[in-house]
């Protein structure tokens, strides 16, 4: 569907009898086969699939120097904020809120890994966001998508859920560093590996009964328990709350705290990094877009999103607003798919997600005690589900396996960034050497040789 069919639906919406009220104007409710309630309940659905993120995000980010409470805040309102413009912009059933992965990429291996300071690295994402936001507004998306095969990108989302997966074991203690093997076994007779576990099989019972509360539930129920277990402390695993309800925190501590001129003082540095946040945001974003919709029946018949621009160009403003405020990348979540699955149709539903988020700004004293094994079962069960992209992959044929899986491999061995410009030279180098090479876009030797030069004279 073309913009102006999308304008004369709207003008539609507006004039036809019984379609005059502000919330049909703004929404084609009728038109998308859906009703205010409908909407109400979508929302609410998502939030309690969604929920998780005020937790895990925080602790994440909080590893990397961040202050803790003041992050609590942060990620409702750039979740809110998020939610509210793809609603009202777009008109699209998509969530937002600080990805699962590029937080962890942030922390890990920019931050703790590189020893990159936490302002930088917002400053990374801030130019990603920008660097997204011609990519979403230009014809330069299709050269860009077109530059990395389906199988590749199957690869990079596979690799991060296999990162995100291993910092979710590494948090609870049920792997640790050894130095015959690099990595060990844990203690997992210890409290915090033994909740973990239990966290990890309860969500997954959970979910297979269908309730989409799961993740929220499991870490309620492990912030609960964690209460009368004790750590290698001496203390409980849960601290006891100062308060139930609160005025939200001040986001002063991060609010515009992000360094815009590290990356031009450390290019060679910086610039692999940032190019890491874009591909994976991107390809996260593009597939989590394509998905939900797919599921609401929102595709045209061409199995193309109309005003998919517009749904693009919101999300990386979210990744720039996001990282004002003082949090890794914000984007689309696949989470979104359980408010579709509820009748969510139109912005409306991702209208009220965000006004949950900020009503949950008033429990941040109950948000703020909730310890590393309550958030570990999420952050592994998160890593399953992005490794499904391996479904995917025809591992019988080395042309696609090869550098999908170098790709999938290097990323929680090394990190992200290598992991994504090692798989793809390889990628290019096999093409030319499979005599196709003049079915390689354009774009795809430039990109390779950047990268090629990065490592030889980064």
């Amino acid at each position: 569907m073309s913009e102006a069919g999308d304008v004369s639906e709207l003008a539609y919406a507006a004039s036809a009898p019984g379609r005059g009220t502000l919330l049909e104007r703004l929404f084609q409710l009728s038109a998308r086969g859906t009703n205010v309630r409908t909407e109400v309940i979508a929302g609410l659905t998502i939030f309690a699939t969604m929920a998780y993120v005020l937790a895990v995000n925080p602790f994440i980010l909080s590893q990397a120097g961040m202050p803790l409470a003041p992050m609590i805040t942060v990620t409702a309102v750039a979740a809110a904020v998020s939610c509210i413009a793809m609603g009202l912009i777009a008109n699209y059933p998509l969530a937002l809120a600080p990805y699962m992965g590029s937080n962890a990429y942030f922390t890990y291996q920019v931050c703790l890994g590189m020893k990159i300071p936490w302002q930088a690295a917002l400053g990374f994402t801030f130019y990603n966001a920008i660097l997204f936001f011609i990519l979403a507004g230009t014809g330069v998306r299709e050269m860009f998508i077109r530059a990395f095969p389906p199988y590749l990108r199957s690869g990079i989302m596979a690799g991060v859920g296999l990162f995100i997966a291993f910092i979710g074991l590494r948090n609870a203690g049920i792997v640790v560093a050894d130095p015959a093997t690099f990595v060990g076994l844990g203690n997992l007779d210890s409290p915090p590996c033994f909740l973990a576990l239990i966290g990890v099989v309860m969500i997954s019972l959970l979910l297979l009964h269908r309730v989409s509360m799961a993740i929220i539930l499991t870490i309620i129920a492990l912030t609960v328990a964690g209460l009368f277990l004790h750590g290698a402390d001496g203390k409980p695993l849960t601290p006891m709350p100062a308060g139930f309800v609160s005025l939200p925190v001040s986001m002063a501590p991060l609010f515009l705290h992000l360094d815009l001129a590290y990356p031009f003082d450390h290019f060679q540095q910086s610039f692999p990094v940032i190019l890491a946040l874009l591909f994976t945001d991107y390809f996260c974003c593009f597939a989590s877009q394509i998905a939900t919709c797919q599921r609401a029946g929102l595709l045209d018949q061409d199995g193309n999103m109309p005003n998919m621009r517009r749904a693009l160009c919101v999300d990386a403003g979210a990744a720039g607003v996001g990282a004002l405020l003082g949090t890794s990348t914000t984007g689309v979540y696949l989470e979104s798919a359980a408010g579709v699955e509820a009748g969510g149709r139109t912005g409306l539903t991702v209208i009220v997600t965000g006004l949950c988020f900020l009503v949950a700004l008033l429990f941040n004293p109950l948000i703020a005690i909730i310890p590393a094994a309550a958030t570990a079962p999420a952050l592994i069960i998160i890593g399953i589900f992005m490794m499904q992209e391996l479904t995917k992959q025809n591992f019988m044929n080395l042309e696609s396996a090869t550098p999908a899986v170098v790709t999938m491999v290097l990323m929680p061995l090394a990190s992200i960034s290598d992991g994504i410009a090692i798989g793809f030279m390889v990628h290019v180098v096999m093409q030319l050497g499979l005599g196709k090479g003049r079915q390689l876009p354009i774009f795809s030797p430039i990109l390779a040789v950047l990268f090629l030069l990065h490592y030889l004279f980064g």
